[in-house]
Protein backbone atom coordinates (compact mmCIF):
# COMPACT_ATOMS: atom_id res chain seq x y z
CA UNK A 1 0.00 0.00 0.00
CA UNK A 2 1.52 3.42 -0.82
CA UNK A 3 2.00 6.62 1.63
CA UNK A 4 -0.43 8.26 -0.13
CA UNK A 5 -3.33 5.52 -0.03
CA UNK A 6 -2.17 4.21 3.50
CA UNK A 7 -2.72 8.24 4.56
CA UNK A 8 -6.03 8.49 2.95
CA UNK A 9 -7.04 5.52 5.13
CA UNK A 10 -6.05 7.04 7.96
CA UNK A 11 -7.56 10.34 7.76
CA UNK A 12 -11.01 9.08 6.95
CA UNK A 13 -10.49 6.71 10.10
CA UNK A 14 -10.40 9.45 12.36
CA UNK A 15 -14.27 9.65 12.02
CA UNK A 16 -14.88 6.82 14.35
CA UNK A 17 -13.93 8.10 17.45
CA UNK A 18 -16.41 10.75 16.85
CA UNK A 19 -19.29 8.27 17.27
CA UNK A 20 -17.71 6.17 19.85
CA UNK A 21 -17.52 9.19 22.35
CA UNK A 22 -19.49 7.64 26.00
CA UNK A 23 -22.76 9.58 26.72
CA UNK A 24 -23.45 12.32 29.64
CA UNK A 25 -25.91 13.98 31.44
CA UNK A 26 -25.36 18.05 31.98
CA UNK A 27 -26.79 21.25 30.30
CA UNK A 28 -29.24 20.45 27.73
CA UNK A 29 -28.84 16.64 28.48
CA UNK A 30 -25.15 16.32 27.12
CA UNK A 31 -21.93 17.35 28.80
CA UNK A 32 -19.58 20.31 27.98
CA UNK A 33 -16.62 17.94 28.03
CA UNK A 34 -18.52 15.29 25.62
CA UNK A 35 -18.91 18.74 23.76
CA UNK A 36 -15.10 19.75 23.62
CA UNK A 37 -14.09 16.32 22.84
CA UNK A 38 -16.54 16.33 19.83
CA UNK A 39 -15.04 19.61 18.67
CA UNK A 40 -11.93 18.36 19.11
CA UNK A 41 -12.75 15.09 17.38
CA UNK A 42 -14.36 16.66 14.27
CA UNK A 43 -11.54 19.33 13.84
CA UNK A 44 -8.53 16.90 13.85
CA UNK A 45 -10.07 14.89 11.57
CA UNK A 46 -10.38 17.64 8.97
CA UNK A 47 -7.17 19.13 9.86
CA UNK A 48 -5.28 15.74 9.53
CA UNK A 49 -7.82 14.81 6.28
CA UNK A 50 -5.96 18.37 4.80
CA UNK A 51 -2.59 17.85 5.69
CA UNK A 52 -2.07 13.67 4.82
CA UNK A 53 -3.36 14.51 1.33
CA UNK A 54 -0.95 14.89 -1.32
CA UNK A 55 1.08 17.76 -0.76
CA UNK A 56 -1.23 18.51 1.90
CA UNK A 57 1.57 20.04 4.68
CA UNK A 58 3.00 22.03 1.36
CA UNK A 59 -0.27 23.70 0.04
CA UNK A 60 -1.34 24.74 3.73
CA UNK A 61 -0.11 28.64 4.32
CA UNK A 62 -0.60 27.30 8.18
CA UNK A 63 1.27 24.41 8.30
CA UNK A 64 3.60 24.57 5.60
CA UNK A 65 7.32 23.55 6.84
CA UNK A 66 9.44 26.10 6.48
CA UNK A 67 13.44 26.07 5.66
CA UNK A 68 15.02 26.08 9.00
CA UNK A 69 16.68 29.25 9.71
CA UNK A 70 20.23 27.84 8.95
CA UNK A 71 19.44 27.54 5.55
CA UNK A 72 18.53 31.05 5.19
CA UNK A 73 15.46 32.52 3.17
CA UNK A 74 16.49 35.16 1.02
CA UNK A 75 17.90 34.83 -2.87
CA UNK A 76 21.59 34.84 -1.34
CA UNK A 77 20.66 32.10 1.44
CA UNK A 78 23.07 29.11 2.19
CA UNK A 79 20.84 27.01 0.02
CA UNK A 80 20.41 29.09 -2.81
CA UNK A 81 24.32 29.82 -3.34
CA UNK A 82 24.96 25.44 -3.08
CA UNK A 83 21.85 24.40 -4.78
CA UNK A 84 21.80 26.99 -7.85
CA UNK A 85 18.02 27.58 -8.25
CA UNK A 86 14.80 28.34 -6.79
CA UNK A 87 13.12 25.63 -8.24
CA UNK A 88 15.61 23.32 -6.83
CA UNK A 89 15.16 24.80 -3.59
CA UNK A 90 11.18 24.54 -4.03
CA UNK A 91 12.31 20.49 -4.51
CA UNK A 92 14.04 20.40 -0.76
CA UNK A 93 11.03 22.43 0.07
CA UNK A 94 8.79 19.51 -0.77
CA UNK A 95 11.31 16.83 0.96
CA UNK A 96 10.93 18.30 4.23
CA UNK A 97 7.05 18.16 3.94
CA UNK A 98 6.92 15.09 2.77
CA UNK A 99 8.62 13.97 5.93
CA UNK A 100 6.40 16.01 8.09
CA UNK A 101 3.07 13.94 6.49
CA UNK A 102 5.36 10.71 7.42
CA UNK A 103 5.58 12.60 10.89
CA UNK A 104 1.76 13.54 11.02
CA UNK A 105 0.36 9.72 10.47
CA UNK A 106 2.14 8.81 13.58
CA UNK A 107 0.80 11.54 15.52
CA UNK A 108 -2.61 11.49 14.63
CA UNK A 109 -3.56 8.29 16.73
CA UNK A 110 -1.94 10.24 19.69
CA UNK A 111 -4.11 13.32 18.80
CA UNK A 112 -7.05 10.95 19.06
CA UNK A 113 -6.21 9.38 22.09
CA UNK A 114 -5.92 12.44 23.69
CA UNK A 115 -8.91 13.66 22.76
CA UNK A 116 -10.86 10.55 24.29
CA UNK A 117 -9.55 11.14 27.57
CA UNK A 118 -9.40 14.94 27.48
CA UNK A 119 -11.26 16.03 30.78
CA UNK A 120 -11.47 19.77 32.16
CA UNK A 121 -12.38 21.18 35.37
CA UNK A 122 -13.67 24.91 33.89
CA UNK A 123 -15.45 23.28 30.31
CA UNK A 124 -17.49 26.27 30.46
CA UNK A 125 -14.40 28.70 30.03
CA UNK A 126 -12.87 26.62 27.23
CA UNK A 127 -16.65 26.51 25.81
CA UNK A 128 -16.60 30.79 25.61
CA UNK A 129 -13.35 30.90 25.00
CA UNK A 130 -11.84 32.45 21.36
CA UNK A 131 -12.31 30.59 17.82
CA UNK A 132 -9.26 28.05 18.85
CA UNK A 133 -9.97 27.62 22.86
CA UNK A 134 -10.45 23.53 22.59
CA UNK A 135 -7.42 23.04 20.54
CA UNK A 136 -5.41 25.56 22.71
CA UNK A 137 -6.20 23.82 25.87
CA UNK A 138 -5.37 20.57 23.92
CA UNK A 139 -2.26 21.17 23.01
CA UNK A 140 -0.90 22.45 26.70
CA UNK A 141 -1.98 19.10 28.06
CA UNK A 142 0.01 17.34 24.98
CA UNK A 143 3.14 19.78 26.08
CA UNK A 144 5.89 17.50 23.29
CA UNK A 145 4.24 14.54 22.99
CA UNK A 146 3.50 14.90 19.08
CA UNK A 147 7.39 16.16 18.61
CA UNK A 148 8.34 13.30 20.20
CA UNK A 149 6.11 10.96 18.62
CA UNK A 150 7.06 12.06 14.95
CA UNK A 151 10.94 13.15 15.10
CA UNK A 152 12.06 9.35 14.84
CA UNK A 153 9.29 8.95 11.90
CA UNK A 154 10.58 12.26 10.26
CA UNK A 155 14.00 11.30 10.69
CA UNK A 156 13.78 7.79 9.23
CA UNK A 157 11.80 9.54 6.10
CA UNK A 158 14.61 11.65 5.71
CA UNK A 159 17.19 8.91 5.33
CA UNK A 160 14.89 6.61 3.51
CA UNK A 161 14.41 9.93 1.00
CA UNK A 162 18.07 9.62 0.55
CA UNK A 163 17.94 12.78 -1.79
CA UNK A 164 21.25 15.02 -2.77
CA UNK A 165 19.61 18.10 -1.70
CA UNK A 166 19.56 17.22 1.90
CA UNK A 167 22.66 16.15 1.96
CA UNK A 168 24.44 19.06 0.24
CA UNK A 169 21.97 21.65 2.35
CA UNK A 170 23.62 20.02 5.41
CA UNK A 171 26.81 20.04 4.48
CA UNK A 172 26.74 23.55 3.72
CA UNK A 173 24.88 24.97 6.88
CA UNK A 174 26.21 25.92 9.90
CA UNK A 175 25.57 23.74 13.09
CA UNK A 176 22.63 22.00 11.65
CA UNK A 177 22.75 18.47 11.13
CA UNK A 178 20.50 15.58 10.02
CA UNK A 179 19.13 14.84 13.65
CA UNK A 180 18.62 18.57 14.08
CA UNK A 181 16.70 19.17 10.94
CA UNK A 182 14.25 16.22 11.97
CA UNK A 183 13.97 17.89 15.23
CA UNK A 184 13.04 21.02 13.33
CA UNK A 185 10.76 19.43 10.86
CA UNK A 186 9.27 18.03 14.10
CA UNK A 187 8.80 21.09 15.78
CA UNK A 188 7.35 22.79 12.73
CA UNK A 189 4.96 19.92 11.89
CA UNK A 190 3.59 19.53 15.54
CA UNK A 191 2.94 23.41 15.42
CA UNK A 192 1.45 23.05 11.71
CA UNK A 193 -1.30 20.03 13.40
CA UNK A 194 -2.78 22.38 15.82
CA UNK A 195 -3.21 25.26 13.40
CA UNK A 196 -4.94 23.47 10.89
CA UNK A 197 -6.87 22.17 13.82
CA UNK A 198 -7.94 25.51 15.18
CA UNK A 199 -8.28 26.77 12.33
CA UNK A 200 -11.34 24.11 11.73
CA UNK A 201 -12.83 24.66 15.35
CA UNK A 202 -13.00 28.51 14.37
CA UNK A 203 -15.27 27.11 11.14
CA UNK A 204 -17.40 24.78 12.98
CA UNK A 205 -18.25 27.72 15.95
CA UNK A 206 -18.97 30.10 13.70
CA UNK A 207 -21.62 27.72 12.31
CA UNK A 208 -21.86 24.75 14.39
CA UNK A 209 -25.35 23.24 12.47
CA UNK A 210 -23.83 22.62 9.31
CA UNK A 211 -21.76 19.54 11.73
CA UNK A 212 -25.50 18.06 12.53
CA UNK A 213 -23.92 16.86 15.45
CA UNK A 214 -26.49 17.66 17.82
CA UNK A 215 -24.00 17.89 20.86
CA UNK A 216 -21.90 20.40 18.83
CA UNK A 217 -24.90 22.63 18.17
CA UNK A 218 -26.88 22.42 21.47
CA UNK A 219 -23.34 23.31 23.23
CA UNK A 220 -22.08 26.08 20.69
CA UNK A 221 -25.17 26.57 18.96
CA UNK A 222 -25.89 28.93 22.39
CA UNK A 223 -22.75 31.03 22.08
Amino acid sequence: MNNLKRRTLLASGLAIPLLALPGCTGLGGFGLTEAIQRILTLSSQRAFAGLLAEDGFYDDQLARIRLPDQFGGSSGSILTRVLGSTLVRDQMLHVLNDAAAGGAERAAPLVIDAIRNFSVADAASILRGGPDAATRALEGRMGDALINAMFPEIGTALRIANNPLVGQALDAATGIDLNSLADNVARQASNGIYRAMGREEAAIRANPRATNDPVIIGAFGLL
